[in-house]
C-alpha cells in the first residue's frame, strides 16, 4: 500500500468530499435507473452534479483516487460507476490506529 499516493489523493478537498459522499451513497445521491447505488456505486454524472465541478475535473479526481486504490470502478454499458474500496480504507484506519 502506497501511503504517499493515498495522502496525495486525500489532500484535495474535492476528492476528500467525494470519498465522504460515497460512504453513504443512498443519502448523498438520487436513485439511479441503471444501477443500484450499494452494489455498483455512483455514476460519474451524479458525482459531477452534486459537486458542481466539471465532468473532466471529477473524472480526474476519480482517476487519482482509483490509482491510490481508494475507489473501485465498474463500467456498465456507457456508464462508469464508482464506490469506495472499503478494504483499503479499513487497512488505512488500522494503520493509523496501530502505528500512529
Amino acid at each position: 500500500m502506497d501511503f504517499i499516493e493515498i495522502f496525495k489523493a486525500l489532500s484535495n478537498k474535492g476528492r476528500f468530499q467525494i470519498l465522504q459522499w460515497l460512504k453513504e451513497p443512498e443519502q448523498n445521491f438520487p436513485t439511479q435507473e441503471h444501477a443500484d447505488l450499494r452494489e455498483v456505486g455512483v455514476c460519474v454524472g451524479q458525482i459531477q452534479k452534486k459537486s458542481g465541478l466539471t465532468q473532466s475535473t471529477v473524472s480526474e479526481y476519480l482517476t487519482i483516487m482509483q490509482k491510490a486504490n481508494l475507489v473501485k470502478s465498474v463500467k456498465i454499458g456507457q456508464w462508469t460507476y464508482y464506490k469506495r474500496n472499503e478494504e483499503i480504507l479499513q487497512l488505512i484506519s488500522d494503520y493509523f490506529k496501530d502505528e500512529l
